[in-house]
């Protein structure tokens, strides 16, 4: 999950050498924190919110094909 999580957000950015993803593994749940370029914050996030919830509803049918839950944080 986390390979193609890199790869979807390396096609959306700017600066994709910038990209720095954490995965923090639970029991049944993985959270996934991003860090990026501030400039490329905007398109991540996307208008209203949408690029980041097809993202995080991608991961979520993704993980659950595996039993598991998986979230996407964004930090700044």
């Amino acid at each position: 999950m986390r390979k193609v999580l890199e790869h979807i957000l390396s096609e959306i950015v700017d600066h994709p050498e910038a990209i720095k993803l954490t995965e923090v593994n639970g029991d049944k749940t993985t959270i996934y924190e991003l860090r990026c370029n501030k400039e490329d914050l905007g398109k991540v996030i996307g208008k209203s919110g949408k690029t980041v919830g097809a993202i995080r509803s991608l991961l979520s049918a993704l993980s659950s094909r595996k039993g598991r839950k998986a979230v996407l944080e964004i930090v700044e």
